[in-house]
This record gives structure tokens, sequence and C-alpha cells, in this order.
């Protein structure tokens, strides 16, 4: 397949769609702050399953950026990410501009406050604000497309049941697909952040993966919540990690865990300069 059509503003990518409706296609879209790798494919590759037509949108939203956050040094790489979509059957690439997502500005912007009680913890708590930004983005993008479906990784757990929700409260006609965590071998959860860890570093990250699953193991054979989380922490730390959370949730709004109910463990730490988060349900 040849290179996808490259669309730079919200008209062309209204116009694109409205081609796609007058035909009856469906498609889909997968959302993505571009620097597309494997984990990124693997969502292109669902999306062309799922509906006649595929768009990955591309672009570093600002309002999910904190003070201090890496917003402007995070990787753009707008071309290499069209070839990869290329080469995954993508049929347009969307790669908007800041001016043309907040075209009041970002001070002036209508934003779209996630709720606290999911939004407001884990990740939520050592960011304030990123998932207004989510919202907003995502809010944004399902608007401009209007797809049937729109595709996101499980790794970013929480910020998969933001979006869920927020199509539900705001009654978007899309369907939220997850599509599980692609990982190295060693099972490192695929991440454009990963190209900040040193070779030292990179060595030893496993062990997040590695905590959270030994952390399963010990849940199904009926350990105490609090000392798994304790464990946890523990690992990561003597991994190298500076831990911000290890914590088993509920699986569908993250709350405490409820006899019977789903449930899923979810870590955040920093090792150097990357921040790595990733989660593991337990089944």
């Amino acid at each position: 397949m040849g290179s996808p059509a490259l669309i730079k503003t919200v008209a062309g990518a209204r116009a694109w769609r409205a081609m796609r409706s007058r035909a009856g296609a469906g498609v889909a879209l997968v959302p993505t702050m571009g620097n597309l790798h494997a984990g990124h494919a693997a969502l292109i590759d669902a999306a062309r399953r799922t509906a006649d037509f595929v768009v990955v949108s591309v672009f570093v939203n600002p309002t999910q950026f904190g003070p201090g956050e890496d917003y402007a040094s995070y990787p753009r790489t707008l071309e290499q990410d069209r070839t990869l979509a290329g080469e995954h059957e993508a049929d347009a690439v969307f790669a908007p501009n800041a001016v043309e997502m907040y075209p009041n500005g970002l001070e002036e912007a209508v934003m779209v406050q996630a709720p606290a009680a999911l939004a407001g913890i884990l990740c939520g708590a050592q960011r304030p604000g990123h998932f207004t930004g989510v919202a907003s983005v995502v809010a944004r993008l399902l608007n401009i497309v209007q797809p049937e479906y729109a595709l996101f990784g499980e790794k970013d757990y929480q910020q998969l049941l933001v979006i869920r929700r927020l199509a539900e409260d705001l009654f978007i006609d899309t369907g939220i697909v997850g599509v599980p965590t692609v990982r190295e071998a060693d099972g490192l959860a695929l991440s454009s952040r990963n190209q900040y860890l040193t070779a030292g570093e990179r060595a030893r990250a496993p062990a997040l993966y590695q905590a959270l699953a030994a952390a399963r193991d010990e849940m199904l054979a009926g350990a105490e919540t609090a000392a798994v989380e304790s464990r946890g922490r523990d690992v990561l730390s003597a991994a190298g990690f500076r831990p911000e959370y290890f914590e088993v949730r509920h699986g569908a709004d993250l709350g405490p865990p409820r006899a019977g109910g789903p449930r899923v463990i979810l870590a955040a730490g920093w090792l150097g300069k990357a921040r790595l988060i990733d989660n593991i349900k337990i089944e």
C-alpha cells in the first residue's frame, strides 16, 4: 500500500470523513501522539480488522502535559510515523497543529473535566490535570473524525477507562476498543518514552512487569492486598525505580477491589528520566 493521505486541518479531516460517510463505509480512529512503534502498529492492525477505513491521528497534545514534563522534548517523527502507518494499511494520517485543535488558544479553550473518582487517582494524582487534557483532546478528535470505533492500548488502562466514561457521559456514538499491551521479549511494555532509558536502565526496566506478574500470582494464591502492594513497591525500589504507586484496584472503575469483581494491578515509577507505567489483570 502507498503512503496514507496526510491531513493537517480540521476541515480536511471532516471532508475526508464525509466522503466515507457518503460511501456508507465505517471508519476506525487510532489516536496517538506520534513516534509510532510496534504497539501503535498493533492498534492500527486491530483497527484494520474493525472498519473499512483507518485514520491515525498524530498530535502531541499540550494540555495533557504538566509543568516540567517532556512536552517540548517529546519525539516528533511525522514522516516515519506516516511510513509505519502506511505499512500497516492505514488510509489517512491526521496531523493537526495546536491552532487547529485549540482555535481559541490554550488559555481560552473549552476543556472536558474528567471525573475525579476515576481520574484523580493513580496517574491522575501524580499528574494533576493530565486526564482533563486527555479527555479534552479525545473529545475533539472523536467529534472531528466521527469514527465508528476508536482504539486505545490497554497499557494506559486508566486512560482507557476515562475515555470510555467520556464517550458514555457525552453520548458520543463511538465504540471505544481496548487493545492488549504489546511487550518486548523480556516483558517491558512498548512505549515511546522507553527511548529515554540508558542501556543500564533498560536492563532493569523489565522488573516492572515482573513485579506485576508476581503480584498477580500472589493475589491468586490468596495473599493480602496491602502486603502485595507493599512488596511490589519494595521490588521496584530494589530494581532502581522510584515508585509512584503499586496498587490493586477494581477493574471496571479503579475503586477498591471488591469480592467477586474484576481486579487489575497498576504500577508506575521513574527509572532515570523515564516514567514507566504498566498493569496486569488478575484472571
